[in-house]
Parts: structure tokens; C-alpha cells; sequence
């Protein structure tokens, strides 16, 4: 057994190495044959070399926290439909390098099912990538007064998923909104991008700074795409009437961010 175990080991084949024992008692029990015994271990080390590279995709994915599309409240956002979630969450918008625009006033969960998205793409195998707006934006400036856009360029074309998030809550200068017209460029139908924005999209003009170019740019994210509207009360708003720290009378305004619904 300690022979075996030791062979398993020397082929990575950690996680049957450490259940083998109990592996066979169970098979012996059940008398399965050797061909069932086999494709449970095969199929008990397969299931936990995905885990680990699901782990290392989420890992690499810099998400801000780590929320399920599970834990999110379908009925205190009826305007979500739960079947539209699920088919994302199979990730077929991502093999066919299609993108998602979640819209709506802040704090109605776009962040949350964006890296519920995230969080099942890492699990489908899918390499992905969480940046805010601002900081992508200050990562593609800084590349490109370094000389190095075309490298930083070639990087963020690489995972199968990009998430975007918080566009519009600070308009871009020139500079930036070209540089973020190039990315989409690169990434159209190579990658999919999925975009959390408080702005609906008629207002886009004004966060880019020129309406020309925030036409070319939905023109190429919404040509395969899904757009979800999202409207309702504001989770942080809920909680805070909750606590009694807020009146349903007293207006709450998300601190240098509008709060107008998405139409």
C-alpha cells in the first residue's frame, strides 16, 4: 500500500494517494469492479485538480470579495430575471466571446453578480480578470507614457473573461477613453467583457467625452451581448432603514455617484 501510494504521489495523483485506503475498503464493500474502482480514482483526482486550478483562476482574478450568484436576493431585485443569471452562469456568453451590461443605480448588486459571473467562469476553467474602471484606465495611461501600451494591450486581451466595473462614476479624460476604445477593439469578439455601469447608455456621451466615440464603442460591445437593467432599492439603503439609521421619507445619495435608475 505505502508503495502504491508513494508511485500515486510521484505522478501527482495526490488526492487518491490520501483516500486510497478507504477507496478500496469502500470498493471491497460494494464489490465494484476493478473498471468502477478505476473511474472513481480517476475521477475523484480529476475533480480535485479542477478545484485547485478553479482556486488559482480566482486567485489570479483579483476579485474585491468573493460572493456566489447563490447568495444573491433574487426577490429583493425582482427586476432580475433568475433564468437570464443561469444562462450566464453556464457560461456560453463566454465561449462565444459575447458581453454582458449590468446597468442600474448603485448598490442594486451589479458588482455582486458580476463577480458571481466571475466566481462560476474560474469554476468553468475560464481565465478571468476583475479590474474597476479607474484603475484600468490608470493602468492603460501609465503603459502607454511608459511606451509599453502594446504589452499591457496584449495582456488584457488574454483572459477569456475581462470584468469592468463602475463605469461612469467618474467621467474620462481623452486620453483614457481612446485607450479604453482600444481594449474593446482588441478584445471584440476574442473575449468577452462584462460591464457594471451606473449610467444607462445614453449617457455614456457624457462619461467618455465625446459621443462619436462612445458610439463606437457600444457599437462593438453590444453586437453580441446581453444587457440587463437593473432597477430598485439600493441593498446598503435597505440595510440602513433596517437599523433604523435611515426613514423611508429620508433620500440617501451614494457618496460622488448618481442614484437615477438606468432606463
Amino acid at each position: 500500500m505505502e508503495t502504491i501510494q508513494d508511485q500515486m504521489r510521484q505522478l501527482k495523483l495526490v488526492r487518491i494517494a490520501e483516500e486510497l485506503p478507504l477507496l478500496l475498503q469502500d470498493a471491497s464493500k460494494r464489490e465494484a469492479s476493478y473498471a468502477e474502482l478505476l473511474q472513481d480514482l480517476l475521477g475523484r483526482e480529476l475533480s480535485a485538480k479542477q478545484d485547485r486550478h478553479a482556486a488559482m483562476k480566482t486567485t489570479m482574478a483579483r476579485f474585491p470579495f468573493q460572493k456566489s450568484l447563490e447568495s444573491f436576493d433574487f426577490k429583493f431585485q425582482p427586476s432580475i430575471e433568475p433564468k437570464v443569471i443561469r444562462e450566464l452562469a453556464a457560461g456560453r456568453f463566454i465561449a462565444d466571446a459575447d458581453n454582458v451590461l449590468l446597468l442600474g443605480p448603485p448598490g442594486v448588486g451589479k458588482t455582486h453578480l458580476a463577480v458571481g459571473l466571475g466566481l462560476r467562469a474560474c469554476a468553468l476553467g475560464y481565465r478571468t480578470m476583475f479590474l474597476t474602471a479607474s484603475s484600468l484606465v490608470a493602468s492603460l495611461t501609465r503603459a502607454h507614457q511608459e511606451n509599453r501600451l502594446e504589452e499591457k494591450l496584449k495582456l488584457l486581451v488574454q483572459p477569456r473573461l475581462l470584468i469592468i466595473d463602475e463605469i461612469g462614476y467618474l467621467p474620462l479624460e481623452r486620453l483614457g477613453a481612446n485607450l479604453f476604445f482600444q481594449l474593446v477593439s482588441r478584445r471584440y469578439e476574442r473575449g468577452s467583457i462584462l460591464i457594471t455601469s451606473n449610467q444607462s447608455l445614453a449617457g455614456w456621451g457624457q462619461v467618455f467625452g465625446d459621443q462619436i466615440l462612445a458610439t463606437a464603442i457600444l457599437d462593438r460591445l453590444l453586437h453580441h451581448s446581453t444587457i440587463l437593467n437593473i432597477k430598485g432599492e439600493s441593498y446598503r439603503l435597505k440595510e440602513k432603514r433596517k437599523s433604523g439609521l435611515l426613514t423611508r421619507s429620508e433620500p440617501y445619495t451614494e457618496p460622488g455617484a448618481e442614484v437615477e435608475a438606468s432606463s
